[in-house]
Order: structure tokens, then sequence, then C-alpha cells
């Protein structure tokens, strides 16, 4: 979690999606919103918030501060992931594959804002099952932090990461 006013400061904020939800009652029919918001720096800090409101510029307002509190680091290679993962949420699974340099974000949708507000340059990606963007928002994010959590393994296990290099070294192997 990345809490600093520095970092707000230059966060990118990308709005998803805006549902009308409507409520029946005795008069009528109540209408509110809903928001998907996400947030980045476009240098490894990403987050999604969901914001509810009976106006749309307050949901969003709600939505970007609760993506504002909800920020991960995504640890990037020359503009990519490290390694292929997969994020599940629901019934939507999203797929992440690195790709080379010059690629581009190869991605539909939530899965685009949410890679591209991270930094993230050169991605394929496959959304699996539903197109919901609730769902397929947390699975990228679930995959996201994935990649956070296996370079967090790898390094107590006593490898080293040089994100500079294209090339990963353990100890006690040579070039």
């Amino acid at each position: 979690m990345i809490n600093n006013d520095a970092n707000e400061q230059n966060l990118v904020e990308n709005v998803i999606k805006v549902n009308r939800v409507a409520k029946v009652v005795k008069g009528g029919r109540r209408f509110s919103f809903s928001a998907i918001v996400v947030s980045g720096d476009k240098n490894g800090s990403v987050g999604v918030g969901l914001g509810k409101a009976n106006e749309v510029p307050e949901a969003i307002r709600k939505g970007s501060a609760a993506a504002r509190r909800e920020l991960i680091q995504v640890p990037l290679k020359n503009g990519t992931i490290l390694q292929e993962v997969t994020g599940c949420y629901g019934s939507g699974k999203v797929f992440l594959k690195p790709a080379s340099h010059g690629t581009g974000v190869i991605a539909g949708g939530p899965v685009r804002a949410v890679v591209e507000a991270a930094g993230v340059q050169d991605v394929l990606s496959k959304s699996i099952g539903t197109s919901n963007p609730h769902n397929v928002v947390k699975a990228t994010m679930d995959a996201l932090r994935q990649l956070g959590q296996s370079q967090k393994i790898f390094l107590d296990r006593g490898g080293k990461i040089d994100l500079a290099d294209s090339e990963t070294k353990e100890d006690g192997e040579s070039s």
C-alpha cells in the first residue's frame, strides 16, 4: 500500500464504467449511480475503487478516493510484467503475458485501463469468462497482486532481481 501525498498529485485517473441503478419506491423510481475508477502513476502503482452516489460526479469522486486508498505496487521490467499470470475473481479470469518491446498493450476495455494506469507498456492479455467490468477489473488486480507476491517469494528464497537487465539470476549462477 502506498499512501503519500506526493504520489497522489501525479496519479492518472480513468473512469471505467458508470452504471445507473434504479430503486422503485412508492412515488416512482429513485436513481443513483455507481462508478468504477482506476488510479495509477504509470510507474508501477495502481488501484481500483468503486463509488456510489445520487449524482455522477460525486460517484466518480468517491471511486477515485477509494482507488487512491487501495494502491498496490506492481513489479515492472523494461515496460512489461515479469511473468505469465492468471487472476480470478468470480467467474472472471484474466490472463496476462509479458510481451517484447514495441508490442504495446494488447488488452480490451477494463484490462487495458488497469494495466496502462500501472505503467505497463507491452503486455498480451486475454479475458476469459464474464465480460462484467467489476469482475474483470478485480481479476486483473488479482493478477497484478500475484506478480508482487511471486517476486517477494523469489527474493525470500535468495534470488536476485535486476530490473535494469533482461535476465534474472539466482545466487551461484554465472552468465
